[in-house]
């Protein structure tokens, strides 16, 4: 399994300037290269991709999952880390989605009775 930048940009919907900057501020494992030092990207290249892709729509900062890179390849011994990294962010993205459903439900609320409150305050107006 073998596959270049331009494939790996298609797949991910990134730029190669992003799979690029990726890699450079080690937000990716360095990707291994042909002889010519072209990039081509492996299982584990595309996988820690789509790790980071999917961390980065959930909204996980780039530096916490720099470190969390940085964790990983120091080995092992880091197991407790890492993964009190992630039940770190597990716990902001709960928070950040309870929040997003009151605000959803509020918004939904509104929508329903817009009619309804706009002639309340049509009202309102006429009597002032």
């Amino acid at each position: 399994f073998s596959v270049q930048i331009s494939e790996v940009s298609e797949k991910y919907g990134m730029t190669q300037d992003t799979l690029r900057y990726y890699e450079r501020v080690g937000l990716i494992p360095p990707v291994p290269r042909r002889p010519n030092g072209i990039r081509d990207y492996d299982e584990t290249s595309c996988g820690w991709l789509q790790f980071i892709h999917c961390m980065r729509d959930a909204g996980v900062p780039i530096e916490t999952l720099i470190d969390y890179v940085q964790l990983y390849q120091q080995g092992e011994s880091t197991k407790a880390a890492r993964k009190e990294l992630l039940q770190t962010e597990l716990e902001r993205m709960d928070a950040r989605l309870a929040t997003m459903q009151k605000t959803r439900e509020y918004l939904a609320w509104k929508v329903e009775h817009y009619d309804h409150l706009e002639q309340v305050m049509d009202d309102l107006v006429k009597h002032l």
